[in-house]
């Protein structure tokens, strides 16, 4: 791949980064349990503090990959193979962990996307707000997924 092609994807993969972030972080930071108890929903709070535990953590893979993102953006030329591993990286702790995170709060539906519907099921029905969240993000997770899948193949390759 082209280092031109290779920073653009890296920049793409940025702004992602970015926008989500201010998503992720605009939420938690505004979001107290007992706000969310008052939704609709479940009303389940251990759920609803695992499905808060499962956003941190999201956040907090999202925060280091843009770290990393802005500081190979920052190198002239960008190193080949370290933007591989990095993009490689975001695709398995970010977008992987968007659809399936660690607590298993929620999964992917993997047959709902061929129907047009939102492809994240959850165990219990969370709070409207996070319901929101997580249909806006779905959609920027789903074409980054599909923008990094080459970068699992791809590193795969070289590594072996």
């Amino acid at each position: 791949m082209s280092n031109d092609s290779l920073h653009a994807h890296v920049k793409k993969v940025s702004v992602f980064l970015d926008d989500t972030l201010k998503e992720i972080s605009g939420y938690l930071n505004n979001c107290k349990l007992e706000d969310l108890m008052s939704e609709d929903g479940s009303r389940a709070s251990g759920y609803y503090m695992e499905l808060l535990k499962a956003l941190r953590r999201l956040e907090v893979f999202c925060d280091e990959a843009k770290d990393t993102v802005n500081g190979l953006l920052r190198e002239e030329p960008m190193r080949e193979t370290a933007a591989e591993r990095s993009l490689y990286g975001i695709h398995h702790q970010c977008i992987l962990g968007f659809f399936s995170p660690k607590n298993d709060v929620w999964y992917e539906n993997s047959r709902a996307s061929y129907s047009g519907r939102r492809s994240i099921t959850f165990h219990h029905q969370p709070p409207y707000s996070f319901l929101r969240l997580m249909e806006h993000l779905e959609m920027s997770f789903q074409q980054m997924r599909e923008e990094l899948s080459y970068y699992e193949t791809a590193y795969q390759k070289r590594m072996s």
